[in-house]
């Protein structure tokens, strides 16, 4: 399913990929003959790993621990978002163990989910500690932030509704990962708009001005413009980058989901544009 989304966008062409390691392979046969040559390799392989996945993937210890710690925010945040209206509905819970078995988590993975989803509700959990947590291990990421609060907002509007709590509570979270207002309104309204191709129903007017909120632009903006934002959007939600950047395996799903409305919205503009 990921590779029919992503062989749209030129993510990771693999003649760049080879161009890395040649330029390696060149570079170190000039320098130190032979011997260079699998030096060479070995660094245009390093350079290409940093280009597709970022430098986070590079300590698989920092990198386990990343996506540990991303998860636990996850669901607590979720618990306390849930929290927002001063109680958690039976359907809130129902929700949240959907949402769960949509992500196709383990069962002990799962179970471990549902612990943080309630100690997010439980009012006597100090949240800051949560904050602090995620923002030493995670917070030098700007995309791993990023794509954190879009869960969240994808969260909350899951049952249809976006309630002012919510979208205050969301605020607050956005903010306290460096998200001023302008960036959150930003970010909800390309979130909202992205939401509404899924199903693949885009044969309205209506839908031509959602497919450029989706994607961040409007119908003013160029066709560089576009291409540009499509491409940022589609990299920043390209399983791989995500996987080396924090994000658990299990978590990955929804990624695809977003960049399926993504493609949606874009294959709708190109209809109207010579892209």
């Amino acid at each position: 399913m990921r590779i029919s989304v992503y062989n749209a966008c030129p993510i990771r062409h693999p003649v760049g990929v080879i161009l890395f390691k040649l330029i390696g392979i060149a570079a170190g046969y000039y320098f130190f003959g032979w011997w260079g040559v699998f030096l060479g390799f070995i660094l245009g392989a390093f350079i290409d790993r940093v280009r597709v996945y970022g430098s986070a993937s590079l300590n698989p210890l920092k990198h386990a621990i990343r996506q540990a710690v991303f998860l636990e925010t996850v669901f607590i945040l979720m618990g306390r978002l849930a929290k927002a209206d001063g109680r958690v509905s039976e359907e809130e819970i129902a929700h949240a163990e959907q949402f769960m078995s949509k992500l196709g988590m383990t069962n002990d993975h799962r179970q471990t989910a549902i612990t943080w989803f309630k100690r997010g509700a439980d009012p006597e959990h100090d949240i800051e500690q949560t904050y602090s947590k995620f923002l030493k291990h995670c917070g030098q990421i700007k995309n791993l932030k990023e794509v954190m609060l879009v869960y969240l907002i994808v969260m909350a509007m899951a049952d249809g509704h976006f309630h002012d709590e919510e979208e205050k509570m969301l605020a607050d979270i956005a903010a306290r990962l460096g998200f001023g207002p302008n960036a959150f309104k930003h970010l909800v309204d390309m979130v909202l708009n992205q939401s509404h191709f899924a199903g693949g129903k885009v044969t309205t007017e209506a839908s031509l001005d959602d497919a450029y909120k989706a994607l961040g632009v409007t119908k003013d903006s160029s066709d560089a413009e576009v291409k540009r934002a499509y491409r940022k959007l589609m990299s920043q939600y390209h399983p791989d980058k995500l996987m080396g950047q924090g994000v658990p395996e299990d978590m990955i799903q929804m990624a695809t989901e977003q960049a399926k409305d993504i493609q949606l919205a874009y294959d709708l503009i190109k209809k109207t544009r010579d892209l």
